[in-house]
């Protein structure tokens, strides 16, 4: 069957906190699954019709409506399982103790006669658990971030090791903070913006991401991402077959690689000059306060650049997904580099004084938290340089965090490719969506370069 192809619901259900169990296959008119680089949980969408009463009333001994009966009121377990419908689709399951979803809001509540319609947002049973936890302990300064992440993941927020193992790349830097009460994710999210991969295995760039996908969590660095998405690559021929597509009207053998094609697109951001200066994408500048001595840090200390990153030794690799990034020039008299001074201007406070003094012993002379965040900063603004909105027929193999291929129309007969748009992408965000009639992947992906990989480069 094509991607595209509507597909099976095997199973459907919802259980409430009193062992009500329903099959809602039947009332399921579409179904969304969402997978964000930038979100620390999954979430889903389910769109339901119920024409009849469905649960019985034991007080009352009446049929209810599935909304009022069971009732919902947020919390129930839902399990959903939904087989593929071609070679690249195995479908979406989440079955089982460990993937579990969970009743998060209901919305779009109508009665008309004997027809009930609503929506359920689910979640995993992690970003129920993060909101009723508070981290309130020390986390050493002698243990490596990664470290830290594994020991929350699992003593916080109780996610068995299979479902994060592999997924946590190792950090070069050691690092101790407090809790303070902060929610795992919190912690999380902010250790990823300090986390410094090691280099030999995983790049040596500060930038990391958390966030769940159906395989389970991550804690991944954006060079490392691009590698493994780019690994046994060559030019185009070798990339995975699962993950290249081509615009429609691109190839003259549709009806060959249909399951391949892209259904539409479009592109919401492409080289946008004044964002890149506001968000400080050439350079910035970080004033960082210590409020043990009252004193801010030095021009000199707290300036950072994109040529910085560019011009480091060979031993940190910086890893793109096309040609090698460039920092403009202004086209005037005296050719000013727009990289040569900060756009934007920043202030921290110095995460100092709440360990105790033995915490400098175990930091590398060489770590500079405040240039850390700085350059990561920059990394993750580096990423929007293209923006892209594409839709795809069903494939359930890809997720967020992976490299897809993509193949766009030269101007103007179309009969070649748009080198400057054609090239690898980092998928940001997902969703597989699922109705009567089809069933689509729609993604927004992103890259930090212009141009198929090494077209300039000699690469």
């Amino acid at each position: 069957m094509p991607a595209i192809s509507p597909c099976e619901y095997e199973l459907m259900t919802i259980e409430s906190d009193q062992g009500v169990t329903i099959d809602l296959r039947l009332g399921v008119v579409s179904f969304q699954y969402f997978e964000d680089l930038f979100s620390p949980t999954i979430t889903a969408k389910m769109v339901i019709i119920s024409t009849s009463g469905v649960v019985s009333d034991d007080k009352t001994n009446k049929i209810e409506s599935l909304y009022n009966g069971l009732p919902i009121r947020g919390g129930e377990r839902v399990s959903v399982r939904i087989k593929g419908n071609s070679k690249v689709n195995n479908g979406l399951q989440f079955d089982t103790p460990e993937t579990y979803l969970y009743v998060s809001k209901i919305s779009n509540v109508i009665r008309d006669g004997q027809k009930e319609i609503f929506v359920l947002h689910l979640v995993s049973r992690e970003a129920i658990t993060n909101e009723v936890t508070h981290v309130n302990r020390k986390f050493e300064p002698y243990s490596k971030i990664d470290d830290h992440v594994k020991n929350i993941l699992q003593k916080d927020l109780k996610v068995k090791v299979n479902r994060w193992k592999g997924n946590i790349d190792s950090t070069s830097n050691k690092y101790g903070f407090l809790g303070n009460l902060k929610s795992p994710f919190q912690i999380l999210v902010w250790l990823a913006s300090k986390a410094t991969p090691q280099t030999q295995s995983s790049g040596g760039f500060t930038g990391y991401f958390f966030y769940q996908t159906q395989s389970g969590f991550n804690f991944r660095s954006v060079d490392s991402l691009i590698r493994d998405g780019l690994d046994g690559r060559t030019a185009r021929t070798n990339f995975k077959a699962t993950r290249e597509y081509t615009h429609k009207q691109f190839t003259d053998y549709i009806k060959e690689t249909g399951d391949f094609n892209i259904l539409a697109y479009s592109v919401s951001r492409n080289n946008d000059l004044l964002r890149k200066l506001i968000i400080g994408q050439f350079s910035n500048f970080t004033a960082s306060f210590n409020p043990l001595n009252g004193k801010f840090s030095k021009v000199e200390e707290g300036t950072f650049n994109l040529l910085d990153i560019l011009n480091q030794p060979k031993g940190k690799k910086f890893s793109t997904l096309g040609d090698i990034p460039e920092v403009p020039t202004l086209l005037s008299d005296d050719g000013m580099g727009l990289g040569e001074l900060p756009s934007r201007i920043m202030s921290v406070v110095k995460d100092v004084g709440t360990l105790s003094k033995k915490a400098s012993k175990y930091q590398d002379p060489s770590s500079k938290p405040s240039q850390t965040q700085m350059e990561a900063l920059i990394r993750y603004n580096l990423l929007f340089q293209q923006v892209v909105k594409i839709v795809i027929p069903l494939n359930t193999n890809l997720q967020a965090g992976e490299v897809v291929k993509l193949n766009f129309l030269g101007a103007p007969e179309g009969s070649t490719y748009d080198r400057q748009q054609s090239g690898y992408y980092l998928i940001k965000e997902l969703c597989h969506a699922f109705d009567t009639e089809q069933s689509i992947t729609s993604m927004t992906v992103i890259r930090d370069t212009f141009g198929e990989f090494g077209q300039n480069s000699g690469n």
